[in-house]
């Protein structure tokens, strides 16, 4: 079948279906929930016919293993279709709302403004070190892991002298374990919005802690900074400040610069203190407050500086030539939903219980707050993404009652996230800041950051074992 005609077909799949899943989520009209249902069918159907089989291979495989459950068990395969088909229609919107934040951070030069700025705190290494791990976590705020080939490119025009394993083994370390520590606690990152969601964890107790943890984190890279680039024997302070000066002497006016930074102060606080209050105020679900409110957000934006013709021009440009081509984390949305739906009919999570429990009799030291980390790294080895994985792994701890504080099994699961981003060459994070820098997946992972994402582990499993020891 011609791409001329999939493609389309494939957009206008997800339009409907982000369309209907809101309506329906306010005003339940069963022949619309009927429709989407096609839609999410249409989504992994046209989906396979745009990637083709073999570029989808892992969303086919959670599709068609939840449709052999549903054959095996005695259940109504139709309802069952229907239930898994609907399982994750709260993701599938906010991946398809979540990418047009970055439509705002592209209006203005915002990082350039930042580094001029700021450059009287970043002139050291370790400070600039410090500034790149801070500030990725702000930037994939609005990017996601779109942050690191972005802020990579952004550093590397500032370092554009410095070459060799040193500096990349500086820059990639810094935005690498900058985007670890953001997915313990920013809630545009879908990953951690949807286990906040499906454990019923308290959203500001969730980010505040993970925040702190990602401080803890910052504060361990940078001591780590001089201690593993020790043998290099370059000195990236003076190579550094020789940049930032000849940046300097080309910079813009000091009132425009100033002018940007608080602007993107704004919009950054706006974004986050709007969804932390309406959490807290509204009673809706997370994984539907969030896209709605970045839409207001972005509308309100492009009103107040008057450029809502170029808001309709970009929204077309992204419906024509970007939506299709990102419709993979969808088709596995959908995949996933319908592996997840088909495991809760089956006798799978009180087997995951039974197991768990037997491990702790034998091991009593060891409770599951230990292992759950590791259950996400393992996945993420196999070559399953930070969002699948959390999708899999929250939706079987749905089904299972644990003697926890749902914001302690939100952290040791988004720790099991930030560790594999550390050390899994097979998952996006590595696979993207390994094209950028040229050095391997296996260098970028486990030889630059095995160590630190060991010591993370200790540090942070340490904290979560105190404080479910406290709870009770």
């Amino acid at each position: 079948m011609s791409k001329q005609f999939v493609s389309p077909a494939l957009v206008i799949c997800i339009i409907g279906f982000t369309m209907v899943h809101f309506i329906t989520y306010f005003f339940q009209v069963n022949l619309l929930l009927t429709l989407l249902v096609w839609f999410g069918f249409g989504i992994i159907f046209f989906g396979t016919l745009f990637y083709g089989p073999l570029h989808l291979k892992m969303p086919l495989g959670l599709f068609l293993t939840g449709v052999i459950i549903f054959l095996s068990v005695d259940t109504s395969f139709l309802s069952g279709m229907r239930e898994g088909l609907l399982q994750m229609r709260n993701m599938v919107g906010l991946l398809v709302i979540i990418p047009m934040v970055s439509w705002v951070l592209r209006e203005e030069a915002f990082l350039e403004s930042a580094i001029s700025y700021a450059h009287d705190f970043v002139d050291t290494s370790k400070k600039f070190y410090f500034g790149m791990v801070s500030f990725t976590q702000v930037i994939a705020y609005f990017l996601l892991f779109g942050a690191i080939p972005m802020l990579y490119q952004f550093v590397s025009m500032i370092l554009k002298d410095e070459k060799g394993e040193a500096w990349e083994r500086y820059k990639g370390t810094a935005i690498l374990r900058g985007f670890a520590l953001s997915v313990l606690w920013v809630v545009s990152i879908p990953s951690f919005a949807y286990v906040v969601e499906a454990m019923e964890a308290s959203l500001w107790k969730s980010i505040l802690q993970g925040l702190g943890v990602a401080a803890l984190g910052t504060i361990v890279a940078i001591l780590f900074f001089p201690l593993e680039n020790k043998k290099y024997h370059v000195n990236f302070t003076r190579g550094l400040q020789h940049e930032i000066d000849e940046i300097m002497q080309h910079t813009r006016n000091k009132r425009e610069t100033k002018r940007i930074v608080r602007e993107f102060m704004i919009l950054f606080l706006s974004l986050f203190g709007s969804i932390f209050i309406l959490s807290a105020w509204v009673n809706m679900e997370l994984l539907v407050l969030i896209p709605l409110t970045i839409l207001v957000w972005i509308l309100s934006y492009y009103l107040v500086k008057k450029r809502l013709y170029k808001l309709t021009h970009i929204a077309a440009l992204y419906v024509k030539e970007e939506m299709a081509g990102k419709s993979y984390q969808l088709c596995v949305m959908v995949g996933a939903g319908m592996l997840i739906a088909g495991l809760t009919k089956t006798g799978f999570a009180g087997w995951v219980v039974d197991s768990l429990y037997a491990l702790e009799a034998v091991a009593p030291f060891i409770n599951l707050l230990y292992l759950l980390p590791f259950m996400v790294i393992i996945l993420g080895f196999a070559g399953l993404g930070p969002l699948t994985v959390m999708v899999l792994v929250a939706g079987i701890l749905q089904t299972i009652h644990l003697p926890y504080p749902p914001e302690l099994i939100v952290l040791s699961v988004t720790l099991g996230s930030s560790i594999s981003i550390l050390l899994s060459p097979v998952i996006m994070p590595i696979i993207v800041l390994s094209g950028s820098n040229g050095l391997s997946g296996f260098k970028n992972g486990f030889q630059f950051n095995g160590v630190f994402a060991v010591v993370l582990y200790a540090l942070v499993m340490t904290y979560i074992q105190l404080m479910a020891y406290m709870a009770g």
